[in-house]
């Protein structure tokens, strides 16, 4: 303790530059995780968290009542995590690359901003977007190809339609992170390849994907933690949330919400959130120790 103490004060000044953030990130993220409590009692609102009853393990039940419908809505989140994680990646990634070193190089600064325009759009006007293309009557794609699909009664298309939605969306954006890579590549290195008469494949594989790797593993790192939580605004909001499409885009979160609208079980809502969490963290520290064991200077921590 003494050494500690000695430590701070010798160290004050970067003590007192920090204090604030320490404050931001207790206050913010630690304070509020008291709350966790609710996922353990009976909430009501006259008696408040901490005074409402305990029912031990009850609303982990209430989420696995029904086990086809829990089971339905765990393999949604998950396989749609996969399914967003490897087609975005792979897309971010490539568009990246086009941007900074083929197609678009001269025009670069404009593609950067009409990518990023999308995620300033929220969930609520997409619905309307995706509405005016997929609709039964008017919709611009039954009025291009002559057909009368009915999209919001067909579940097994929206596995394509949300991929779809989702990588328009967020695509854009998510390249960015990589460019900021791309950028600091010493051109050197490129200099060096093309006079040992690389062509613009082989300096791709040899110079940028491997230049690439740390921060992609990062970000899947980053990802692994949020395998259990989804974009409530993709699954509730551009889906309508029609009954008819829940055994393709019903997740957790939705599922979740649809609970609170019925019944206000703030309870249920802590407990999922709460198994939400604990998945994550293990997966999260799961793929961390394999990534640590296969390439230490990629890993986390």
């Amino acid at each position: 303790m003494k050494n500690f103490l000695e430590n701070t004060w010798k160290h004050r000044a970067h003590v007192v530059m920090a204090l604030p953030v320490f404050l931001i990130l207790f206050f913010i993220m630690y304070v509020p995780m008291t709350g966790l409590v609710i996922a353990f009692k009976n909430f009501k609102y006259t008696d408040g968290i901490w005074k409402s009853p305990w029912c031990g393990l009850d609303n982990f039940k209430f989420l696995i009542a029904s086990k086809s419908t829990f089971i339905n809505i765990t393999k949604n989140t998950i396989l749609y995590y996969f399914l967003f994680t490897i087609v975005g990646t792979f897309l971010n990634v490539t568009l990246a690359i086009m941007i900074d070193k083929l197609v678009f190089k001269k025009m670069a600064k404009t593609m950067q901003t009409l990518m990023i325009i999308p995620v300033f759009i929220s969930y609520a006007a997409v619905q309307f977007i995706v509405y005016a293309f997929i609709s039964s009557d008017t919709g611009i794609v039954n009025h291009i190809f002559g057909t009368s699909t009915r999209f919001y009664s067909s579940a097994n298309l929206w596995v394509w339609i949300l991929l779809i939605v989702k990588v328009w969306k967020d695509t854009g954006y998510g390249s960015v992170l990589y460019m900021s890579v791309l950028s600091g590549i010493d051109s050197e290195l490129y200099e060096a390849a093309d006079i040992d008469g690389a062509n613009s494949w082989q300096k791709i594989w040899n110079i940028t994907l491997p230049a690439l790797i740390p921060m992609v593993t990062v970000m899947l790192l980053l990802s692994v933690g949020t395998v259990m939580h989804s974009d409530t605004g993709l699954f509730y909001q551009v889906t309508r949330n029609s009954g008819t499409l829940y055994s393709t885009t019903q997740v957790i979160d939705s599922y979740v919400l649809n609970a609170i609208f019925k019944n206000s079980n703030f309870g249920f809502v802590a407990a999922t959130s709460f198994f939400q969490s604990v998945v994550g963290l293990l997966l999260m520290l799961l793929a961390n120790f394999s990534v640590r064991k296969i390439a230490p200077e990629n890993a986390l921590f």
